[in-house]
């Protein structure tokens, strides 16, 4: 696992252990409130065109900025508290992807594998 990676997961662990949270963060109550950020980080996009989207001002860029940290800390704690290698994961899911999704079939198409 990447050293970063395992030394943010430490960190969050220290965090939720010095204030008795670790006792609430059980892969259920994580992922619901993974959930919630990930709503949260979606809000700041709700109703603006792609253009404006990509041009975010200052202060909702550094919304944005907090909502995607929220998002990160919440899923990497995810996947200590259920012992995944979050790395791992998203190495074997690439080239799983990567199977489903092959250039040649896909490439400039948002279809979904299954209608390729």
């Amino acid at each position: 696992m990447s050293s970063e990676i395992k030394h943010l997961q430490q960190q969050l662990a220290q965090f939720a252990a010095e204030r008795n949270w670790a006792q609430f963060h059980t892969p259920k109550n994580l992922a619901m409130a993974l959930s919630g950020e990930v709503g949260e980080l979606t809000e700041i996009f709700q109703w603006l065109t792609p253009e404006q989207s990509k041009q975010l001002p200052k202060d909702k860029k550094a919304h944005l900025e907090e909502e995607i940290a929220d998002v990160l800390m919440y899923l990497v704690r995810l996947a200590d508290q259920c012992d995944i290698d979050v790395i791992k994961a998203c190495e074997k899911k690439l080239v799983k992807n990567t199977q489903k999704y092959p250039v040649e079939k896909c490439f400039g198409n948002a279809r979904k594998y299954n209608e390729l």
